[in-house]
């Protein structure tokens, strides 16, 4: 239909689906609703009977229960068929494409795991689920696709995430959907969706240089997110007291650590995902791991957003469930 966006994902169709079942069931209860209006002011119009012989009218209980059970239903269909799509939505399918997304006003910047960083511009295979990790350097904003139906709030200090699997090949358009500031409606990007086959050419591309790729040599290689990740890791002194073998240290070793649930000092328990990783480099004291003290320093104003994310990288890289 050329009055609707493209369905440019495996979930667009389904929340096309949901909307148009709300749209046109409230069109049809409009419609009835208008109707038994019309109806009354015609049939019961002043003119035609006199006040004093109008009809004295009761209510009738099968009728008024009957409609609540209808519309009652109608309501939980509604919220289990929305239920059930936002729970699809939010889960990211194993073996998802992880790409990390730092909003600030008023641009996106794009982290692959390869070290590639781009601005303003994300590029992805079509066909391959995609998972974002996002966060926010600044104020609140929003990354809206609409070709995809897909947004999320970006949250400063904390992460959120969204994913998507493309079926159009093309570029897409990223909005900011959360009021960010004076640029705001100039931040924008492009998701560009690509042939697998094309991707893989754009991702080979990177590790050439254009002297290189026209020779067909290879130019050096760029560090990964998880080499980085390492370097950061060395440079922090963080190997004096984490390990990276399993064996025990000052502090949880860090391998296969990453998705794991951990017990905490005081009780509870606190699943190791990249929010908790990040509340650790900035406020360590506040979870604590059962069996560990709590000497770790804080890392707040220490670490860039691009820094946190490559260690989150690397820690992932060693492994977890």
């Amino acid at each position: 239909m050329t009055w609707r966006l493209p369905q440019a994902s495996t979930m667009a169709g389904a929340v096309d689906t949901l909307f148009d079942f709300v749209l046109w069931t409230s069109v049809a209860s409009f419609l009835i609703i208008v109707l038994g209006k019309l109806i009354f002011l015609v049939r019961f119009r002043r003119k035609k009977i006199p006040e004093k012989e109008s009809l004295y009218l009761t209510g009738h209980t099968a009728t008024e229960l009957s409609v609540a059970v209808i519309l009652l239903v109608w309501v939980m269909v509604i919220f289990y068929w929305g239920w059930a799509d936002y729970k699809k939505l939010r889960s990211a399918p194993a073996g998802a494409m992880e790409i990390n997304v730092i909003a600030k006003q008023w641009l996106w910047e794009i982290q692959y795991p390869d070290g590639r960083r781009l601005t303003n511009e994300l590029v992805v295979p079509k066909g391959k689920p995609v998972k974002l990790i996002m966060t926010s350097q600044d104020v609140l904003h929003s990354f809206f696709v609409p070709d995809f139906r897909v947004k999320q709030d970006i949250i400063p200090n904390t992460y959120t995430s969204l994913w998507f699997e493309a079926t159009e090949a093309g570029e897409h358009p990223v909005y900011c959907a959360e009021y960010c500031g004076a640029a705001h409606s100039g931040m924008l990007a492009t998701v560009r969706v690509l042939e697998p086959a094309a991707f893989e050419a754009w991702q080979l591309a990177g590790f050439l240089g254009e002297a290189g790729a026209a020779e067909g040599e290879a130019a050096s290689e760029p560090k990964s997110l998880a080499e980085k990740g390492r370097e950061i890791f060395m440079a922090k002194g963080c190997q004096a007291c984490h390990t990276t073998d399993g064996s025990k240290g000052l502090g949880p070793s860090q391998k296969g650590i990453f998705g794991a649930t951990e017990a905490l000092e005081g009780g509870g328990t606190v699943t190791v995902d990249e929010n908790y990783i990040r509340e650790s480099l900035m406020e360590p004291a506040k979870k604590v791991v059962k069996g560990f003290q709590p000497i770790m320093p804080t890392f707040k104003g220490q670490l860039t957003d691009e820094e946190i994310n490559a260690l989150i990288g690397f820690i992932k890289s060693l492994g977890g469930k």
